[in-house]
């Protein structure tokens, strides 16, 4: 029988330490899987962390992007809204992404209402060497009882209703908040609503809608034929990049843009200006879209 300081022990391992060990056919009380799992190489599509008095079941689920990956742990991670971390550096409000970040491969990290959505690097980082360390940062993230987002870093609700809102843009917020991102959402991304001017309506993709193959098509024929179809003011749908999108969000707040000084620089501005413009190049990505085709109106 085992001592109390043996039980102690086995208690207190980190779940980034519990590997199955399919081939030598070792199993282990704490950490399970299915039996189909178990006879293969390849880490478990479904992990079941048990620990006496608490149980979490992390599933994984495809989307259409093939570099983007769906996490469900069966926790609540956003109350509201969604948050896109495009890298290390905007992590810096939730200790949840600053843990995944750490990964090896790990672009970028996408927070849902119940849903972790994973962006690996590249096509030739293969997902079942991310796999093990995503499922342990999870497991030991929820176990450490650290807020997935810190206080006071609430998600942007970008379509909530505002007074300045006419009908036709009012209108625009409530088909993409009912209809059309809960089905983006369930591929692991999210849009965000960045602006409606000369019926143009400007859109920004996130999570696993980036980079996906299939997104071209979709935005057009997917999500522009549904706006059009319930909003005949609506004429088309441009996606924002990333280098456009502050000063998209300054002039949804109304706030001034500051002017640029195209003569008259001394050297240090010509220095600043060099070392932003390097920063916008290294920001640049496709920005790219999937959405299933059932979203086009009948």
């Amino acid at each position: 029988m085992a001592t109390s300081a043996q039980v102690g022990r086995l208690l207190g391992i980190s779940a980034r330490f519990l590997r199955p060990l399919a081939s030598s056919g070792c199993q282990s009380s704490i950490l399970c899987w299915p039996s189909q799992a178990r006879a293969s190489n390849r880490w478990p599509q479904n992990l079941v962390w048990v620990v006496p008095g608490r149980t979490m079941f992390v599933q994984t689920q495809d989307t259409p992007n093939p570099n983007s990956l769906k996490f469900l742990p069966g926790r609540t991670i956003l109350e509201e809204g969604t948050m896109n971390f495009a890298g290390p550096r905007d992590a810096f409000c939730s200790p949840l992404a600053r843990q995944l970040f750490r990964i090896d491969g790990v672009k970028s990290v996408f927070l849902g209402p119940d849903f972790i959505t994973i962006t690996k690097s590249d096509e030739t980082m293969e997902w079942k060497v991310i796999k093990p360390d995503v499922y342990a940062a999870i497991m030991d993230f929820f176990t450490s009882g650290l807020p997935v987002v810190n206080e006071g870093s609430n998600p942007s609700a970008d379509t909530a209703p505002s007074e300045e809102d006419d009908e036709v843009v009012a209108m625009i917020k409530e088909l993409l908040d009912t209809r059309i991102r809960p089905t983006v959402q369930e591929d692991g991304g999210d849009i965000r609503y960045r602006g409606f001017e000369d019926g143009i309506v400007k859109l920004k993709l996130q999570g696993a809608c980036t980079s996906c193959p299939s997104s071209i098509v979709t935005l057009k024929n997917g999500i522009q034929n549904m706006l059009q179809f319930y909003i005949p003011e609506v004429e088309a749908v441009e996606e924002v990049k990333e280098d456009e999108d502050d000063e998209a969000v300054q002039r949804l707040t109304n706030k001034k843009l500051p002017l640029k000084k195209e003569v008259g620089l001394d050297q240090s501005e010509r220095d600043g200006r060099r070392r932003l413009d390097l920063r916008e190049v290294g920001r640049r990505r496709d920005w790219l879209i999937g959405v299933p085709s059932f979203l086009r109106p009948e």
